[in-house]
């Protein structure tokens, strides 16, 4: 069964696309299908921070009828599959945002997980990754501002039909974590699912166009990344750990016996 889940924030700069690069790319580590959509059509990002920014077809040519959803997806890090929107002005121009329900009916079959990175802020755009994900998810800064945008983002998903699942706050300095994840869930009224430490080992990555749980596996971040994914994947942090240690294993094996022959 399929999970569609948007990841959506109140206002720009939260972290959001970031964090949803890389729970696709953990999701798909997992050997679960994960398909990861850039549904920001006026201001997408997704293509240029994993390098797929001069691809022939985006998101922005399927909504706008000229090509099939096949033509848009591609290969991303770890196995997951991306389906970016272009950074042209013209493509944004043309692109129908009401094609996305037909799209989403074209993918549900095709995969364990879809995320939907959606616009930021309040908008006519936002509101359809809003209705037609079976959660969304909020990512949030320990800012007073950022939890305020994220409330108004809440209460209109729930105006559309939709519903909040849970909540990320992102960049948390790590002695303030459990105090603010207390306050983020009595202001917005919905769990917490998982806090991110401020690491700038995520800028590092991002500047190789690769997610930071690829590029620095055993960073702050990319383990609570992970747990996060595994949360959402229904699996135990032991069991993911567990995983991956098997798969570190196989590819040493691979690696020393293809030296000896």
């Amino acid at each position: 069964m399929v999970h569609v889940i948007t990841v959506a924030s109140g206002k720009g700069g939260t972290g959001k696309t970031t964090v949803t690069i890389n729970l696709g790319t953990v999701l798909a580590s997992y050997g679960k299908k994960t398909f990861i959509m850039d549904a920001d059509i006026g201001m997408a990002n997704i293509g240029l921070m994993i390098g797929l920014e001069n691809v022939p077809v985006t998101l922005h040519e399927v909504l706008a009828g000229t090509a099939g959803i096949n033509e848009a997806i591609y290969d991303g890090p770890g196995g997951v599959k991306v389906i970016p929107s272009g950074i042209s002005l013209q493509g944004f121009q043309q692109a129908n945002p009401e094609r996305l329900k037909d799209v989403l009916k074209d993918l549900v079959d095709r995969c364990d997980f879809l995320l939907i990175d959606a616009p930021a802020g309040i908008s006519r755009d936002g509101v359809i990754p809003l209705s037609v994900a079976d959660g969304v998810i909020l990512v949030v800064n320990p800012e007073l501002s950022s939890i305020v945008d994220a409330l108004k983002t809440k209460i209109l998903t729930e105006v559309v039909g939709g519903k909040v699942i849970g909540v990320i706050v992102n960049r948390i300095v790590a002695e303030h974590a459990e105090h603010l994840a207390e306050k983020m869930e009595k202001a917005l009224g919905v769990g917490v699912i998982g806090v991110i430490p401020e690491d700038p080992l995520v800028k590092k990555a991002a500047a190789f166009k690769v997610p930071v749980v690829t590029k620095f596996p055993l960073s702050d971040s990319s383990k609570a990344i992970k747990r996060i994914a595994a949360k959402i994947a229904g699996k135990t942090v032991e069991e993911t750990e567990v995983a991956e240690k098997d798969k570190f294993i196989d590819k040493f094996a691979k690696a020393l016996f293809r030296g000896r022959k």
